[in-house]
């Protein structure tokens, strides 16, 4: 009898400790909440693009892009994720002594109008328009180099409009799919998701990592001027839902087998240019020879760096560039 009353008191004892920590965890979420709606409320008004912008009409979408160059073989630069024409610089300027090249920020991410919906098949259709658009079409149609995957990119434009592209280069990509887990991105929900991506970029810190860490050793840190030009075009309202809607479906650019065959079995030139010490992630050292064999590629160009190869052995890439154009491609 005295132990039956001992557990009924204790039983009264959980229930309070219980519905005390619940209490808590409830107003700790209230003040996260809160401070969450408030953060997004301060941080609602994107920093203003620079002057100087250069833009053309591809497709629906008003596209920004750079230019380096006036004679010689046209190339166009397709970037890859989180990634915009400014990352091209080094290579458009090397490449730019003997040919035309053009770089193009894709929807959803850089300064181009953001357009729905965020994915591979409007990444092509952007990509062939904007050629057209500058009339990069007939003895003018333009090597393709997708960075990445960008890479998907350049090749799924290459089967759907074989006579107007010249040669696609697959540099630092695969165009395979990659493994995104979604669940964490689903389960964190507004307004959290909108403050943690803001929050993210606002860190110059943490930008500068991500770049070192791409980059490589060779690279010169970023400063605060280059930090910005990483940074500011994705915090523009609709380049951040693009990344907040693509985070929250996984979805990268990509191509399926299928489709990769259908490019090794074509008549496009390929070439894959690969950083030797792309090794991290996704990719291992037979990612470039395996990637040469899927789309029937020569063996590949391996250069000096880890994954933004452009921007830390320009000359090497763009060398590689030649190769396939002064085969006759892109004249």
């Amino acid at each position: 009898m005295t132990r039956a009353r001992g557990t009924a008191r204790t039983r009264p004892r959980g229930r309070h400790r219980l519905r005390s920590v619940l209490l808590v965890l409830l107003a700790a979420a209230g003040v996260v909440t809160a401070a969450s709606v408030v953060y997004n409320a301060a941080t609602r008004t994107p920093p203003a693009p620079p002057e100087g912008l250069a833009f053309v009409q591809a497709g629906d979408v008003s596209t920004r892009f750079l230019t380096w160059g006036d004679h010689g073989p046209t190339v166009v630069l397709v970037p890859g994720a989180f990634e915009t024409a400014d990352a091209w610089h080094a290579l458009g300027e090397v490449l730019g002594r003997d040919h035309r090249v053009f770089a193009l920020d894709l929807t959803g991410q850089g300064w181009s109008e953001a357009v729905a919906p965020f994915d591979v098949g409007h990444d092509v259709r952007q990509t062939l328009a904007f050629a057209r658009a500058l009339g990069l079409v007939g003895v003018d149609a333009p090597v393709l180099v997708g960075h990445s995957s960008g890479a998907a990119i350049v090749g799924l434009a290459a089967l759907e409009a074989p006579d107007e592209v010249a040669g696609v280069v697959f540099l630092d990509g695969d165009a395979l799919p990659l493994d995104v887990p979604t669940w964490g991105p689903r389960l964190l929900v507004e307004p959290y998701r909108t403050s943690l991506v803001r929050l993210a970029l606002r860190s110059d810190r943490l930008v500068s990592r991500l770049y070192a860490s791409q980059c490589g050793p060779t690279c010169a840190p970023l400063d605060a001027a280059g930090v910005d030009l990483w940074r500011r075009p994705l915090q523009q309202r609709g380049t951040e839902r693009a990344l907040l809607d693509n985070a929250t479906r996984g979805v990268i650019p990509a191509m399926t087998a299928e489709q990769l065959d259908a490019l090794r079995r074509s008549a496009t030139p390929r070439l894959v240019v690969w950083g030797r010490d792309d090794v991290d992630g996704a990719y291992t050292p037979d990612s470039p020879g395996s990637t040469a064999t899927a789309i029937g590629a020569p063996p590949p160009v391996v250069v000096p760096g880890r994954h933004l190869t452009m921007i830390s052995s320009p000359d090497e890439v763009a060398a590689a560039v030649r190769r396939l154009t002064s085969a006759g491609a892109g004249r």
